[in-house]
């Protein structure tokens, strides 16, 4: 499976929340709502999510190994700097 697109939806400069971004495969198949947080340490992905009926967040898509989720996560990571970089050239 192929990413053969990524649009950063919005960029937010400030807090934990830094942007939202959707994805598309094989140009084929989209997910929506994947969101750029600030860690800790890092930047990182979460996939969209909704809470359970016990208030537990619970992936609604995901990677199944650890390989899809560092491709994924990282062309998305550079997607997002790249149009941050873009926003504040401008």
């Amino acid at each position: 499976m192929t990413i053969t697109n990524i649009k950063v939806r919005k960029i937010l400069p400030e807090g934990r929340l830094r942007g939202i971004i959707s994805v598309t495969f094989d140009d084929a198949f989209a997910v929506h709502d994947i969101k750029v947080v600030q860690g800790d340490d890092r930047l990182f992905v979460a996939m969209p999510s909704r809470r359970d009926d016990a208030g537990v967040f619970r992936d609604i898509v995901h990677p199944i190994s650890s390989e899809a989720r560092e491709k994924i996560e990282g062309e998305i990571l550079s997607a997002y700097r790249q149009a941050v970089n873009e926003v504040q050239a401008s």
